[in-house]
């Protein structure tokens, strides 16, 4: 399972010619609406966990795609899951969104 960090994230959106990942969140509505990643040019589509293997053929298993959750843990099951499928370009973000609040943007609150 590949893994990137909240920097690896910030580095693959603003790679020039670099194609952008969309940024998955497989957390729950209330969860997103307390906390989310905004990086400018970057598609976020909230996802949550359950509703993933209903909903996953919306996305594009070419463009690459980033999973996030809380702390790592459910984002890393979807991307197992997103593999299975035949997606290739699939990373979970490590740490989850707690991590980017801790190491990227502090002005993202946890919880």
């Amino acid at each position: 399972m590949k893994q990137l960090s909240g920097r690896d994230l910030v580095g693959m959106s603003t790679a020039a010619g670099a194609p952008m990942p969309v940024l998955l969140d497989v957390r729950e509505p209330w969860e997103f609406e307390l906390a989310a990643i905004r990086i400018d040019g970057l598609e976020t589509r909230l996802m949550p966990m359950n509703s993933v293997p209903a909903r996953f053929a919306e996305l594009d298993p070419v463009q690459p795609v980033v999973c996030i959750c809380h702390h790592g843990a459910r984002s890393a099951q979807v991307v197992a899951f997103l593999e299975r499928q035949g997606f290739e370009a699939v990373y979970n973000l490590a740490g989850g969104i707690d991590a980017w609040s801790a190491q990227v943007d502090a002005g993202v609150p946890r919880y």
